[in-house]
């Protein structure tokens, strides 16, 4: 019972520090540089992803602007027809990568990967700590059957 005590605390704190990553990320002034850039090529890719259970397709936008004479990989663009090859577009520069948007900056900033980091964390720990409370439950039960 102990264990459940323990991993019950570790969960509320990490879902405590989960919720307090995410109001500073989503309150943290952001660096970045709006510029106009020319879309170079714009591409949707399909992808079939095969496991041992399913199958499933997964879409991707493989999108590349220049600015300055320099190509990048656009990241976090939520679709392709936006962004016609030849096209002026607005995008954000951040640590020398280019986003289709604020929250793309956002998101891959080092708050947003602790904030993503901490959400990963708390929906494990809650997953182990129901396990873990399921399996004293049983010995309980067990032990008292026994008795």
């Amino acid at each position: 019972m102990k264990k459940v005590l323990a991993l019950g605390i570790l969960t509320i704190i990490f879902i405590v520090a989960t919720v307090y990553l995410r109001i500073n990320m989503d309150n943290m002034e952001l660096e970045y540089t709006k510029v106009e850039a020319e879309v170079v090529s714009s591409e949707t890719v399909q992808k079939r992803v095969k496991s041992k259970y399913s199958t499933s397709n997964i879409t991707e936008y493989d999108i590349v602007v220049r600015y300055e004479g320099k190509d990048y990989d656009l990241k976090n663009a939520h679709n392709s027809y936006s962004y016609r090859e030849g096209s002026k577009v607005t995008v954000y520069m951040a640590n020398g990568k280019m986003y289709a948007n604020e929250e793309g900056v956002r998101t891959s900033s080092p708050m947003g990967i602790a904030y993503f980091v901490g959400l990963i964390g708390s929906f494990i720990l809650f997953i182990v700590t129901l396990c873990v409370w399921g399996q004293v439950a049983q010995n309980k039960k067990r032990n008292a059957k026994q008795s």
